[in-house]
């Protein structure tokens, strides 16, 4: 299913004067198609695949996909307008089962789908070939000489000027925010899914939580949290999980077997067909030590007053100051995070922009996931964290999470 809103679309593109925009990530690419963008996207390099969006939602998308994945891309996305590029890997056709000549009938399919004598496969696949097939695209809707913004976080400096060239006289502009942004406000759909991923991470965490002792290390806890997961995700289309387990002083994750008063830290995330969940919380086993509980309180008081001010319309900078600033009057006078979470959605990590920072120029969006956490690593004592995914929603936030944010005492 396609998650991108032309109206949004529409709306972002005329705000910035451009007539169509260049997706090329394979992200993107599937949030604009809802098709897997295939294995030529492995090496993250542009042209394997593209998405050209008209503002004016009434024209139609055109996907360039490779020729590997035209028959998939039909069965699941909604463009009708497909154009396809070799792939390294040769493939056919055979329409009857029957054929006594295996050799002649895949000659024939190759005809039928119009191969020519000197065809050749690329080593992986040809970036010009999809450059050529957006410029007749363009052509097509007649903005060939018009502005066209490009999702450029996605090229290499490499590409970039066969790019240029082979869409001259197009003018092309950065794009990258603007498709982040398309991005950035989540569909029914993406909501779902991360909330699905969530529900199933919270059990992992539970279970852990519930098994915590002096004498588990933290790669059994690792494990544990694995094999739970594993066990409850039923008939979910669960794609990937991940886990930051700390046990004890080392904040990073070393094999440390858990002792009486250490901390222990759960960062972890369940990917549900790409979307990534995450949340995080930290336990201590038995009664915490007057450091660690001056530490959690302080990122607890953070987080509880950056929550109060987060909503619709409200910049991500100011969420950022408010929260650091009261981290830093709980006694941490020094403390300073970059940013305090991020956006969730499809991309190769799960940070995706926009930033809850202090330059950040977004304001929170009905529709949002966020993922807000307020961490601190601390080499001789442990990494402390509290992280909650957050919908937007226009009346305010919705905490997705159900476990609680206190510090555990196993």
């Amino acid at each position: 299913m396609a998650n991108l809103n032309r109206f949004r679309a529409q709306y972002l593109m005329e705000r910035e004067g451009i007539e169509a925009l260049l997706i090329l990530s394979p992200e993107g690419f599937l949030h604009a198609t809802g098709a897997d963008a295939g294995v030529g996207t492995m090496w993250r390099q542009a042209g394997a695949v593209a998405v050209l969006i008209p503002a004016d939602p009434t024209i139609p998308e055109a996907a360039i996909v490779s020729d590997l994945f035209v028959r998939s891309f039909k069965e699941t996305s909604h463009i009708t307008d497909i154009r396809s590029i070799p792939l390294w890997v040769e493939t056919a056709t055979i329409t009857s089962l029957d054929a006594t000549d295996v050799a002649k009938a895949i000659s024939d399919s190759w005809l039928l789908e119009g191969r020519t004598t000197g065809f050749h496969r690329p080593t992986t696949f040809d970036p010009t070939e999809c450059w050529r097939q957006i410029r007749i695209a363009l052509r097509d809707r007649n903005i060939e000489c018009g502005k066209v913004g490009v999702e450029l976080s996605a090229i290499s400096a490499r590409d970039y000027e066969g790019l240029i060239s082979s869409l001259l006289p197009t003018h092309l502009s950065d794009a990258t925010e603007l498709a982040a942004s398309l991005r950035m406000v989540k569909s029914e759909n993406e909501i779902s899914l991360l909330r699905q991923a969530l529900n199933l991470s919270e059990v992992g965490i539970r279970t852990v939580r519930d098994t915590l002792a002096p004498g588990i290390s933290r790669d059994e806890l690792s494990a544990l949290w694995l094999s739970t997961i594993q066990a409850q995700k039923g008939q979910l289309p669960l794609t990937g999980v991940w886990d930051f387990i700390s046990v004890g002083t080392n904040p990073w994750g070393s094999n440390t077997v858990a002792q009486y008063s250490d901390i222990v830290k759960m960062d972890v995330g369940c990917v549900v067909r790409g979307y990534s969940s995450d949340c995080a919380r930290t336990f201590v086993i038995g009664q915490p030590t007057k450091s660690q509980k001056h530490i959690y309180d302080g990122l607890l008081a953070g987080f509880n007053a950056g929550m109060a001010i987060l909503g619709p319309g409200v910049a991500l900078s100011e969420v950022h100051k408010v929260t650091n600033d009261t981290i830093q009057k709980s006694g941490l006078d020094f403390f300073h995070r970059g940013h305090f979470g991020h956006s969730l959605g499809l991309g190769p990590g799960t940070e995706e922009w926009p930033f809850i920072s202090a330059d950040s120029p977004v304001l929170a969006e009905d529709g949002m996931v966020l993922a807000f956490e307020c961490p601190f690593y601390i080499n001789g004592l442990g990494g402390f964290i509290i992280e909650n995914q957050l919908l937007i929603t226009k009346d305010g936030v919705e905490n997705m999470n159900k476990l609680s944010i206190e510090l555990y005492s196993a």
